[in-house]
């Protein structure tokens, strides 16, 4: 193995002298491969606290993690990281080892013959393998890729152990480069200028921390959440900070030294006495936060207590993290009597979220509470972050009242500018996959666009197309990972649709078969075992108990989106429509015997989401009990029935959410927003509104207080049976206002307190909105009641 050694040692040496990182590839058998990693690593000047190996064996002396716990490197730096894939291979543990790998650094990959490789299955391929798809139909597309573009990339080598055959050498000869020195030294490189300490509130033991000019500029943007602008005038809170909403985003690809800006920054406010709040999707992912936090405080000697989550300063302020549900929380506006929202005066003076592009845009939104308020985000992250942050949730931003200040960090500090390995991760993992230009697709509209299917192999051999289709479906998604590409292009039950523009990609929908199980696996489900990859079924019976819910064939629009500048045009609905004509059978293109039962789509439930498929055809047939951890909302499944079986089990479903809607609406769903239970209850199918069966002595309670001197609360029970059933149904005949259905919601359904449902919908008193309850229950009185109701009625609009 000493060519292998020699090999290593060459590329180790040209990364050290240009502050660049280089792979190593051992293509050949297991026992092979860790003989020459073992080889190359003993050759190399690289301490064994600095080495990691990321498989399935424990066959050397450093560090070793599974690649299911890779993504715990993020985070961290490594000189040196081997990569094992002879059980299989994870794409997202791949991300996670190249961002962990440091300037000057190497990354050694463990792989099959490369002839054998894509066809060899793992770990990975089996997790695709959902049923009734066997894992001889899981492709290996994304390995076939993954050899070309390391065939291809320059800065690596490749090594065949088979043959001992050196494919290539992987040096790139550049030229001896400059860069940031660390450590205190003095860097060569004139072009780093720190900026003058004098010009800012921060100390200056801040700015020398700072790696770069990029990264200082950054820090310096902090210091906008903690002075006044000059629209705010005198305005100023005790605690010196001024009461104007402000806002910082600071985006940048890995290495660029985001999260070490966002601690130095938390360090220097927590330094002045404020209190700093740090959320991200992961406890792991602060970690550098605190760290620089940390570091700064003890070099002004203003730290008393340094934690992994937790900095507290001389001068009372604080530096810490909270998960994300509780830090919207907590960056919620004081209360009136100014005592905080949980009472104890806890809310922050600065948040700061960190990785913001991994959260969707409805968590975005509820941290816009906060007065100051950083986002701090990685624009392609190893570790999996959408768009929908640089898309959807900046519209967000600018039309709220924070004054907005953005900075973007482009020099890397980890590594140097055009590092081989971060240009061949992009490629390889697809990290700046990225929709078409505006221009390309400005034009399109229903008439100019074709439906096509986006065939997995026609995508392999589509650079361009498999970017455009694949940048869209991002955009559909808070967070993307590399997993997600290979699941596009390998698993069996995936397939991707598309509405096309002059040759690009305007709108595309990535679908999932579901349902068509056996009785085995129906029953294994319904006995509460796991099935992967058929979330529909899965949730209607498991949850909610129906055991025939697996015997459908369904197609799951997984996600579904339209080109920023093609949005409004109907090319989402026409989309859908041509998906449904093709697997309904009716004039598409399918054969009959690939037609389906029923198309269905789960989601965060929204308002405006819910009217969108609603309007494209689909029905609500549940909502979960509890709020996704991520997303912050209920999720909510939709059907639209494509044969007899599909309605069938549409007609069931919605006919029992129907019925069970009263009781979540007191208990698991008592927080939901009104709008979106509104919005709920109307996206049922109107055929499933539960019959009244209200006696007449309830008819007597309801009329009496529509019409006369009763009272709701003496028996809500017939309310919430007649509102229900007329948001349901909706008709013609009764015109309520948005703000009377709200009423409904809020009191009836949702049981909340009269003076709380009177603040929420601006009624003067809490009397105004007894009264305006029932006045709301006239018309429906009106509609619905009976012969005992109408008496009812008739005697008090006589008198």
């Amino acid at each position: 193995m000493e060519n292998v050694a020699s090999v290593a040692g060459s590329l180790f040496d040209e990364a050290q002298r240009t502050n660049e990182r280089r792979a190593l590839v051992l293509a050949g058998d297991r026992e092979r491969g860790h003989d020459a990693l073992e080889s190359a690593l003993e050759a190399l000047p690289i301490p064994i606290t600095d080495t990691t190996l990321v498989g399935s064996e424990d066959r050397l002396r450093c560090e070793c993690v599974s690649q299911s716990r890779a993504g715990e490197l993020l985070g961290t730096t490594r000189t040196a990281v081997a990569l094992d894939t002879h059980g299989g291979l994870r794409p997202n543990a791949l991300g996670s080892v190249l961002g962990a790998i440091d300037g000057g650094g190497l990354f050694i990959l463990l792989v099959p013959s490369l002839e054998d490789w894509p066809d060899r299955r793992g770990g990975f391929d089996e997790s695709l393998a959902v049923p009734p798809f066997s894992l001889s139909e899981v492709t290996g597309r994304f390995r076939r890729r993954l050899v070309d573009t390391l065939r291809a990339h320059r800065g690596i080598a490749v090594v065949d152990l088979t043959s001992g055959r050196l494919e290539a050498d992987g040096l790139t000869h550049p030229a001896p480069r400059w860069y940031p020195a660390t450590d205190g030294e003095q860097s060569s490189d004139s072009r780093h200028q720190r900026l003058s300490p004098d010009q800012h509130l921060f100390p200056p033991e801040t700015y020398d921390a700072c790696l770069t000019d990029d990264q200082a500029e950054a820090v310096a943007a902090f210091e906008s959440l903690a002075g006044e602008s000059e629209s705010e005038g005198d305005r100023e809170c005790e605690n010196g900070y001024g009461s104007g909403k402000r806002a910082l985003v600071l985006q940048a690809d890995r290495g660029r030294g985001k999260s070490s800006a966002a601690g130095l920054a938390a360090g220097a406010l927590a330094a002045a006495g404020a209190d700093v709040l740090v959320t991200a999707p992961d406890r792991r992912n602060a970690r550098e936060v605190f760290d620089r936090a940390g570091e700064l405080c003890n070099r002004l000697e203003a730290a008393t207590i340094v934690e992994s989550e937790l900095l507290e300063t001389v001068d009372g302020g604080r530096v810490r993290f909270l998960e994300p549900a509780a830090a919207v929380g907590e960056s919620t506006p004081t209360d009136e009597d100014g005592s905080g929202i949980d009472g104890r005066g806890e809310t922050p003076d600065v948040v700061i979220v960190d990785e913001a592009a991994a959260f969707p845009v409805s968590r975005l939104e509820a941290f816009l509470e906060a007065d100051r308020i950083a986002f701090a985000t990685t624009t392609h992250g190893y570790e999996g972050a959408g768009r929908g942050f640089s898309v959807r949730f900046r519209d967000r931003l600018a039309d709220s009242d924070h004054e907005v200040v953005d900075r973007t960090l482009v020099e890397p500090i980890r590594y140097a500018a055009g590092d081989p390995l971060e240009v061949w991760g992009f490629r390889a993992l697809l990290l700046d996959a990225r929709p078409p230009v505006a221009p390309l697709v400005a034009d399109a509209q229903p008439e100019t666009v074709e439906y096509c299917r986006l065939e997995p192999d026609e995508l392999l051999a589509d650079e361009s197309l498999l970017r455009e289709a694949f940048g869209l479906l991002v955009l559909a998604h808070y967070r993307t990972e590399p997993n997600d590409l290979a699941r596009l292009l390998d698993a069996p039950n995936l397939e991707t649709r598309a509405l096309v523009h002059d040759g690009h990609v305007a709108s595309v929908a990535l679908l999932a078969r579901e349902g068509g199980l056996s009785a085995e696996t129906r029953e294994t489900m319904y006995e509460g075992g796991r099935v992967r990859g058929n979330m529909l079924p899965d949730v209607l019976t498991s949850q909610l108990r129906d055991e025939e819910a697996g015997r459908p064939r369904g197609i799951r629009i997984v996600r579904i989106a339209t080109h920023h500048d093609a949005r409004g045009r109907g090319l989402g609905s026409q989309l859908l429509e041509c998906v449904e004509a093709e697997f309904a059978g009716r004039g598409g293109t399918a054969d009959e015997d690939d037609s389906v039962d029923w198309l269905g789509t789960g989601f965060g439930a929204t308002p405006g989401l819910l009217s969108f498929w609603r309007e494209n055809g689909y029905r609500t047939v549940h909502v979960s009990g509890t709020r996704n951890d991520a997303s912050g909302k209920h999720s909510a499944l939709m059907l639209r029935p494509a044969s007899d079986g599909g309605r069938a089990l549409h007609d069931r479903h919605a006919r029992w959410f129907a019925r069970r809607i009263s009781a979540l609406s007191t208990d698991a769903l008592a927080d939901l927003e009104p709008d979106t239970v509104r919005e709920l209850l109307g996206s049922v199918d109107e055929r499933a509104a539960p019959a009244l069966e209200l006696s007449d002595h309830e008819w007597r309670i309801v009329a009496g207080a529509a019409y006369g001197p009763g009272l709701f609360d003496v028996d809500p029970g017939p309310f919430r049976a007649l509102a229900v059933r007329y948001l349901v149904e909706t008709p013609d005949s009764v015109a309520l206002e948005d703000r009377q259905e709200r009423l409904l919601v809020l009191r009836v359904l949702q049981g909340r307190a009269w003076p709380a449902v009177a603040d929420r919908l601006e009624y003067h008193s809490t009397r105004q909105c007894m009264r305006a309850l029932g006045e709301t229950f006239r018309p429906l009185v009106d509609r619905y009641g009976s012969e005992a109701a109408r008496s009812v009625r008739e005697r008090f609009l006589e008198e």
